[in-house]
């Protein structure tokens, strides 16, 4: 997770800053966590962690700067990496390696430009074996969020990294060229943690977290957004070998599936 300072960049962004959201929420039961449990922690060897998410059995989402040593700047080799899905107290839902890492082809670690950063701030990791478990459900995509949109990121991260936390309510405060600006809170360990949308009383992805950031003095985030850039990098996946040639939209199954609760006001 990287940390922006970053009000230059967003000067067209109108109204002030945002106010004080819902707190997280740590989902350290089985009741709590069920449902994202297709979110999951990603062992970068000895370097920490990030999050991620499945949008197929055997394809995880997550930021692309996660797969580079943030001190020297070297490719972290994907036979290091581990997808821990559901991870929670000490033990995970499916443990599955990475056979093989994607970052988007037009990001570059190393960029002076942070909003060109973000904006293809992606990777694909291929897992050496698909998750097909009932209760680790990939999670479809619903790219386009608009400023004013309500959204929830469920994310690991320093001090809380033995259990997902989901900030049920946040909201999308502006637009930069393929990002998003973010009232939700992250901290070092959500990058890459899935950015959701409620559509038809089931959360989809809409964006992925790049960076925490400030707004005049406030903290937020800064998610990529999704739509071009995941196709672009889907189809550089399939020029390179893969067998998963799209992401499609999948369907979640009412009633016991993940879902966002009304905050209660104070």
């Amino acid at each position: 997770m990287r940390f922006l300072t970053i009000l230059g960049l967003i000067l067209c962004l109108a109204g002030p800053a945002p106010a004080q959201e819902a707190r997280l929420k740590s989902l350290e039961t089985g009741d709590d966590s069920r449902g994202w449990e297709a979110v999951g922690k990603i062992l970068l060897g000895d370097r920490g962690f990030c999050t991620g998410v499945l949008i197929r059995p055997g394809l995880v989402l997550t930021a692309a700067h996660c797969l580079y040593d943030r001190e020297t700047g070297a490719r972290i080799e994907a036979g290091a990496l581990e997808f821990l899905a559901g991870w929670r107290n000490g033990r995970a839902a499916a443990y599955r390696r990475v056979r093989r890492a994607l970052a988007h082809p037009d990001y570059v670690f190393s960029g002076s430009e942070p909003a060109e950063r973000v904006r293809f701030d992606l990777a694909l990791l291929e897992l050496d074996r698909p998750i097909r478990l009932p209760s680790v459900r990939p999670f479809g995509l619903e790219p386009g969020a608009l400023s004013g949109d309500r959204v929830g990121v469920v994310s690991y991260a320093q001090d809380r990294a033995e259990a997902p936390s989901l900030q049920e309510v946040c909201s999308v405060i502006g637009r930069l060229p393929g990002a998003l600006v973010l009232s939700c809170s992250v901290d070092f360990g959500s990058s890459g943690a899935p950015v959701f949308i409620l559509r038809k009383g089931m959360p989809r992805l809409v964006s992925i977290v790049s960076a925490k950031a400030e707004l005049d003095g406030r903290p937020i985030a800064l998610g990529t957004d999704i739509g071009d850039p995941l196709e672009d990098l889907l189809a550089e996946l399939d020029h390179a070998g893969g067998q998963i040639r799209r992401v499609e939209p999948m369907v979640r199954m009412e009633g016991g599936g993940a879902k966002f609760v009304r905050p209660e006001l104070p």
